[in-house]
């Protein structure tokens, strides 16, 4: 363990295993690894780092990223734990510490009351990763109640907010996987969320397991079990929840694919394009509980490639591609992966 400087009370660790720090158990050894609980502390490490010239991967709960075996330079997960609520007008401000586990908070302002993301409960992770994936489940996207986030520039230290308009949300995507990655780190998000009852349950057979006036809690609750029902739970199975995109396509493929497939799962946008459902597009390659090697299509939701161990990413690169591959051929669809390759 290296101090970083006099007085400092951040520590950076040497040769850190990182295989159970990411969800799909892919062997992974930091060079270094640390943790910083503070502003302060996270401005230090990165002056060392720099000071080192190593280069920085910040890392999260560990749910959507594929590791290598070897991460050269210093990892940083922050460990910045701290939330509080504030009152604007009739609207309820959440201040949340990028450290905070996501689904820990869905919980926790369910209770309260508070309406706005209780459709993403049960999404791994911490919080300072939601914003760059832009999480979504059931017709709710982090977008819909993100106000503002506050992020720390990796080669300055110094902090600033953006605003959601800043951020340049898009399905899957956001500012901080283009022009800002690897740039800054996220250090705290503020969401808007409302006393007043604004249940969203569109969404596949949400309100078909609620009664006619849930509280925030009752829908929580309810994606939980739909969530459990479906995707394998990555401490007894390894894996990174959906792998790969739900693909947008034109609405003229869109029908053209109905024309052939009438049962094929579709979603119209405002933008003209349709959303086809990935997980449909494997299970109909007859791929569901396919297995290559150590890894495999889960046998329950074909979204969801597990890790039955011995592997590692170059193998389960080369078993996503032969996925995509199979789709590919047979739709004419390209399926992109969701993990974020580091």
């Amino acid at each position: 363990m290296i101090a970083l400087a006099t007085h400092s009370t951040g520590f950076i660790d040497e040769r850190v295993d990182l295989s159970s720090a990411n969800t799909l158990r892919l062997p992974c050894i930091a060079d270094y690894y640390a943790e910083p609980a503070s502003l302060g502390a996270l401005r230090r490490t990165l002056t060392y780092a720099r000071r080192k010239q190593w280069p920085v991967t910040l890392l999260g709960g560990g749910s959507n990223v594929l590791l290598p075996p070897r991460l050269a330079g210093l990892a940083i997960r922050p460990a910045l734990n701290q939330w509080w609520l504030t009152r604007d007008g009739n609207d309820v401000l959440v201040h949340v510490g990028a450290g905070v586990n996501w689904h820990a908070l869905v919980l926790d302002t369910a209770v309260r009351g508070l309406w706005g993301i209780e459709n993403l409960a049960l999404i791994p992770g911490d919080c300072g990763a939601a914003p760059v994936q832009n999480i979504g489940a059931y017709g709710v996207e982090l977008a819909d109640s993100l106000q503002a986030l506050q992020v720390m520039e990796l080669a300055t230290g110094e902090t600033r907010w953006l605003s959601n308009a800043d951020c340049a949300f898009g399905y899957r995507d956001s500012l901080f996987k283009n022009a800002l990655n690897g740039r800054v780190v996220i250090t705290q998000l503020v969401l808007r969320l409302s006393r007043q009852p604004v249940p969203k349950l569109h969404y596949g057979d949400l309100a078909s397991r609620l009664s006619n006036a849930p509280s925030p809690l009752d829908v929580a609750n309810a994606v939980s079990a739909i969530r459990q029902e479906k995707l394998p739970d990555p401490k007894q199975l390894a894996n990174a929840g959906s792998f790969f995109k739900n693909p947008i396509v034109s609405s003229q493929q869109a029908l053209a694919l109905l024309a052939c497939y009438p049962g094929m799962p579709h979603f119209p946008l405002s933008n003209g394009q349709t959303k086809l459902a990935a997980g449909w597009l494997i299970d109909q390659c007859g791929l569901k509980g396919t297995r290559e090697g150590a890894f495999g299509v889960h046998d329950r939701q074909a979204l969801v490639l597990v890790h039955l161990g011995g592997g590692d990413r170059e193998g389960l690169m080369r078993f996503a591609d032969s996925l995509v591959e199979q789709v590919n051929a047979r739709f004419n669809v390209l399926l992109e992966p969701e993990p974020r390759l580091i």
